[in-house]
């Protein structure tokens, strides 16, 4: 508990009996027994401390001839309202002289009232009192007009007399001696809220305009306008409340031998302040309150709200400090400062009862620096930066499965705040400290940086299958030094390669790939992932695949040309002059593939690559023609092309086949590499591609003998409409000056 109050006793043995208390400004004004109405003038002597000077200021013995058993004071109209005798009675409230008496009302138990501010639009403030008065078992609704209450209605009838009332919004709650009711003023509808418990005095007190606190025995059910309750759980009292006001953020009872202070958010007792038998208790407009027994009456002095704070933050009662804190008549940049550094303290306790999810939600509303938050935590942060943060107190140790549901609650906090660090790049980003003094990193690359590393760190403690989506991120930031150092502690050697990937170390991407290569135990074992990484490098890193390359070649020369054949962007766009002429100087077993692929597979049309594979295709043939010839008996002829066993036959083959069917590539520099005793029937091919018709049939007649083709290649070569005709009239020639018959070449 704390002190909210200071309980003064400004009144003591008063001759008469007390029957009614209200307040306004310095004015206490007392109904009694006898019927007399006696103001005392209240004033505090004293800046400081709660003492006061208590005078008479006025006396009327003839008020009433019966007692005033209810006063309530309208300074906005300048009236004081009464009941006494069973009738309502207004008074002017400088004077006293009487305004009026409300007739209709004769019988009356009660009264209760609602006044409502209004503002038009031009700024002017007007002010609309309604009354209820119960009398019997109707309630009657008046309105004050021009100097008197005016009936609205006719009266609402109910099942009982009312034991307390009170407005609600357009509804009023009456508690009769054992239910509550909830009456609509408009339609008179009745709803039957609960039952009012052991005690035959339900009690209600006002809150706001449409919410109301109802006892039932020791405890208090608050409701709003449509009698639904607003709050879970009841709030508690050491006995049955006989009164109730309410001063935000307190609701104060009078027991019977005590008065009782509580805030209903969260539901703490505040104060309890004994006082020799309480009964009436009522507030002012200026926040006075006063409790009253028979002859006595107490002031309740309100301690300053600044030294409620200090000391509701020295037992730790953040809420309460919350509410008082929002109501401090400061500026509101003042006001929000103080509201900060509590939340602070709020949130720090928080994590400090491992209740980590609602600490760090308010860490994160405050906008606090995401390092400091993190320094809550073990061995995140580098030790020389966490050893310079201060903290409200030590933090706590987190081990075992508290760390672990910290750990999943910063994540979530850290990756909210990697969106907020990286988005609206261009606003300025001020966090705030935990505790005054400490460095704040304004510097969203520092920021994210430490961000993306914790993650990484918790990533790796909570659930590793995180870790590889966090680095392949396009915008990670992460600590290339302290991830090193994380990953490889924790053998993480397949992310380990993705971080230097994406931080572009490809060097020791490739140096880590390579030595793991040959770690049977590994992930990275064998060649696949070295060959996919330098795919994925593309031209900048020509000279880094080249050199990575040879070791894959050196141990598997077809997984070795995948890398420069695989269809993907990277690899395509490569120089490939430049990868030619790599491979013709590391593996010459890979260049007729190479050049294969890039023509058959990517449509290459450069005249360069379709001279290079018949050349290379023919250096081939040449050494195996060369071993063939050795093998034929003594006279035997051979074979045709393409025709040859083996290998030869199939090189040949696709020799002969490619001459026919490629256009790019230069005949006359192909003829200069083929020899001139040999590979006849591809010599007169290119000499057919280069016009040179009569020495292309020369051979196929003369050397070759072979008629058939000569036949074929006049078919072939014959153009009908070629006004010249030279080309068939050489064709002839040909075949007249030969051994063979002539054959007809035109259709």
């Amino acid at each position: 508990m704390h002190e909210a109050y200071e309980v003064v006793n400004v009144l003591d043995k008063l001759p008469r009996q007390i029957e009614s208390i209200a307040c306004h400004n310095e004015s206490l004004f007392i109904g009694t027994k006898e019927g007399h109405l006696i103001v005392y003038l209240v004033r505090k002597t004293s800046k400081d401390a709660a003492k006061f000077d208590t005078t008479v200021d006025r006396t009327n013995k003839s008020f009433s001839k019966k007692p005033v058993v209810q006063l309530e004071v309208i300074p906005e109209y300048h009236i004081l309202i009464s009941l006494s005798d069973g009738v309502v009675s207004v008074h002017d409230l400088s004077v006293f002289a009487l305004i009026t008496v409300v007739e209709k009302t004769r019988g009356a138990v009660l009264f209760a009232l609602d006044l409502q501010k209004e503002t038009s639009g031009n700024g002017e403030v007007q002010y609309n009192l309604r009354m209820c008065v119960a009398v019997r078992k109707r309630i009657q609704i008046f309105q004050w007009k021009n100097r008197g209450f005016h009936q609205l209605q006719p009266d609402l009838m109910i099942p009982d007399v009312p034991k307390s009332t009170a407005w609600c919004g357009n509804s009023l709650c009456v508690g009769f001696k054992r239910e509550y009711y909830l009456i609509k003023v408009e339609s008179g509808s009745l709803k039957e809220l609960f039952s009012t418990g052991k005690q035959m005095d339900p009690t209600i007190a006002r809150l706001s305009n449409d919410h109301l606190a109802l006892t039932r025995d020791e405890s208090t059910i608050f409701i709003d306008s449509n009698g639904s309750p607003t709050q879970k759980v009841a709030l508690s009292w050491t006995a049955i409340p006989l009164a109730m006001v309410y001063q935000a953020p307190y609701i104060i009872a009078v027991l019977p031998t005590c008065i009782e202070v509580r805030s209903i958010e969260p539901r703490i007792l505040i104060q309890s302040s004994e006082i020799l038998k309480p009964k009436l208790i009522c507030c002012g407009s200026q926040q006075q309150i006063y409790v009253a027994s028979s002859t006595s009456i107490w002031r309740l002095s309100g301690i300053p709200v600044t030294t409620q704070i200090k000391q509701l933050l020295a037992k730790k009662e953040f809420e309460l400090s919350l509410h008082l804190a929002s109501m401090m008549n400061e500026t509101d940049d003042e006001k929000q400062r103080r509201i900060n550094d509590i939340r602070t303290l709020y949130a720090f306790n928080l994590f400090c009862q491992f209740r980590f999810d609602e600490s760090l939600k308010i860490f994160a509303e405050l906008g606090t620096d995401p390092s400091q938050v993190i320094g809550l935590y073990p061995d995140l942060l580098p030790k020389d930066f966490r050893d310079r943060l201060e903290y409200p107190d030590r933090p706590p140790e987190l081990t075992g499965s508290e760390l672990e549901r910290a750990q999943l609650s910063l994540i979530e906090y850290l990756t909210q705040k990697r969106k907020d660090v990286l988005k609206d790049s261009n606003k300025e980003f001020v966090p705030t400290s935990i505790v005054e003094g400490n460095t704040v990193l304004k510097s969203r690359r520092q920021l994210s940086q430490i961000i993306d590393t914790t993650l990484l760190k918790c990533y790796i403690q909570t659930n590793d299958a995180l870790v590889a989506p966090l680095l392949r991120l396009k915008d990670n930031c992460c600590h290339v030094e302290e991830a090193e150092k994380i990953l490889r502690q924790h053998s993480k050697f397949a992310e380990l390669v993705i971080l230097y990937e994406k931080k572009e170390l490809h060097k020791k991407a490739l140096d880590l790939l390579m030595v793991h290569s040959r770690n049977s135990n590994s992930f990275l074992s064998g060649r696949e992932a070295t060959i996919q990484y330098l795919q994925r490098l593309g031209v900048r890193h020509l000279d880094l695949i080249f050199e990575y390359a040879k070791w894959v070649i050196g141990e598997n020369k077809d997984d070795g040309l995948t890398i420069f054949t695989e269809d993907m962007e990277e690899v395509k766009s490569l120089p490939r002059d430049e990868v030619f002429s790599y491979l013709e100087r590391t593996n010459r077993d890979l260049v007729i593939p190479y050049v294969e692929h890039v023509i058959n597979e990517w449509d290459e049309t450069a005249s360069e690559f379709h001279s290079i594979l018949p050349i290379e295709y023919m250096k081939q043939i040449k050494e195996l023609y060369a071993q063939y010839l050795k093998t034929l008996p003594l006279g035997e002829r051979p074979a045709k092309a393409g025709q040859e066993p083996g290998e030869l036959g199939k090189l040949r083959h696709k020799l002969f086949d490619f001459l026919q069917r490629s256009f790019h590539y230069d005949p006359k520099r192909l003829l200069a590499h083929f020899p001139s005793d040999g590979m006849f029937e591809e010599r007169a091919l290119l000499l057919g591609k280069l016009g040179q018709h009569k020495e292309a049939l020369a051979i196929y007649v003369y050397i070759l003998r072979d008629h058939k083709m000569a036949e074929d290649y006049c078919k072939i070569t014959y153009i009908p409409d070629d006004p010249n005709n030279k080309k068939v009239m050489m064709i002839i020639n040909t075949f007249i000056s030969s051994s063979v018959p002539i054959l007809v070449c035109a259709s």
